[in-house]
């Protein structure tokens, strides 16, 4: 049973398709919506809405049963204003720079130097730009640390400042290094459904697997989002860039190469926000220096804004928390080195990426998702010790919670762009 407590019952319909049951779900439906007709075994939600000209949500495209309504709706509610305390908080020296390798070799595959594109050139950041106390820091904090669930590249000199270097689309072809990602490094789907999962110790696979897809989600959301941007723009920069539309759905759409792509991307959104929230004594104890007014306080009152949200204390998103728990516990127990054996594979498979801005990017989002696993999973499946966290596992995992917040929003707005008719 589903129950419904955070939208206004408006109007279901049953109906079956080749024998299975398929249920619609329309909440306050408003005028010139267009209503996906759902597959066997989908329950569409259709957020409430008290202004005529709201934006459809992503929210409304989620297929998953195992969603909880009340969650979905926390973040619809909240999802902008967490936005846009993150993005100001993203512009703080603490989170903004990252110690990255960009010459690096690719260790998993031969490649050619012809893959890389001209608008990918990517600077170290002015050296009197960088807090004196951040390199001090990571230079300390660095260690090994045999089964870990993070391998972070040794910090250097260079220091490449990722809020003023952007994600965005700059014609690079990733395709092959995801294409590795999801048959190389996330679990085989041979062995376990590729659906719910057909017993909890197939089911936590599922769970590193969609956590993995959410981020490529995020990612293709941010690429799309820079070709509408670019198209916009015209002149030279509109010159080759692929049509928008199209690309939003083969990377992102139901009729594209992952239909799961947006529950994906919530999924890792419930579980970038349910880590942070675990991690709220690390981040309360931690001295973020200055922020860019010279305030003392100023990031730390950012910081509890992040935590106030309640997104990050809604219970429907709370679920995906204890459902990823729960399914490491009952079935993968001391088999977790598996998944801390593939987020590291994650984290250096990005060195295989030729451009460096996408590398930038690729690396601190899958340092994050690494993170939120550490703080959520431990070492057992019980929770990690947050307070071991080091700064840039800090700043990674704030700053990847706001990619994924982002992405939302993106999806949402290309979600508005589609034609607005009402069809039931």
């Amino acid at each position: 049973a589903i129950v419904l407590k955070a939208y206004p019952l408006i109007h279901t319909m049953a109906t079956r398709t080749r024998g299975t049951m398929v249920c619609l779900v329309v909440l306050q439906p408003v005028a010139g919506w267009v209503v996906p007709v759902p597959r066997a075994g989908q329950i569409l939600l259709v957020p409430a809405s008290s202004a005529q000209d709201s934006l459809p949500r992503a929210s409304s495209l989620i297929s998953d049963p195992c969603w909880r309504a009340e969650g979905l709706a926390a973040i619809d509610a909240h999802n902008e204003d967490l936005c846009e305390t993150l993005d100001e908080l993203r512009a703080q020296s603490y989170f903004r720079f990252y110690s990255v390798d960009l010459l690096k070799g690719c260790n998993y595959f031969p490649q050619s130097e012809d893959e890389c594109v001209s608008t990918c050139e990517l600077y170290p950041a002015d050296e009197e730009d960088i807090p004196s106390a951040i390199k001090k820091v990571d230079a300390l904090e660095h260690e090994f640390e045999l089964d870990a669930w993070v391998r972070w590249d040794m910090p250097s000199d260079d220091y490449y400042d990722i809020y003023e270097n952007r994600e965005q689309f700059t014609a690079y072809d990733g395709s092959k290094i995801w294409k590795f990602i999801h048959e190389k490094i996330c679990f085989p789907t041979s062995g376990y459904s590729a659906g719910l999962g057909s017993t909890e110790g197939e089911v936590w696979q599922r769970d590193f697997n969609r956590a993995v897809s959410g981020l490529h989600s995020s990612i293709s959301a941010h690429i799309v989002q820079g070709m509408l941007e670019k198209k916009e723009s015209g002149g030279e920069e509109a010159e080759g860039v692929p049509v928008v539309d199209v690309e939003y759905e083969r990377r992102l759409g139901r009729t594209g190469e992952n239909a799961m792509a947006i529950d994906h991307l919530y999924f890792g959104y419930m579980l970038m926000a349910c880590a942070v929230r675990e991690a709220a004594p690390r981040l309360r104890a931690t001295d973020f220096g200055v922020d860019a007014c010279g305030e003392a306080d100023g990031v730390k009152e950012l910081v509890e804004q992040v935590l106030a949200n309640p997104i990050l204390n809604d219970p429907g998103v709370g679920v995906a928390e204890k459902n990823l728990r729960r399914h490491a516990l009952e079935g993968a127990g001391s088999q977790l080195w598996q998944a801390r054996l593939r987020t590291r594979d994650l984290l250096r498979v990005m060195d295989c990426v030729q451009c460096n801005l996408c590398r930038l990017h690729g690396k601190v989002g899958s340092l994050g998702i690494a993170t939120a696993m550490s703080v959520l999973l431990g070492a057992e499946g019980r929770g990690g010790d947050s307070s071991r966290l080091h700064r840039v596992e800090v700043a990674a995992l704030l700053t990847t919670l706001g990619k994924f917040a982002n992405a939302i929003l993106i999806v949402s707005e290309f979600e508005a762009r589609r034609p607005r008719q009402m069809t039931l």
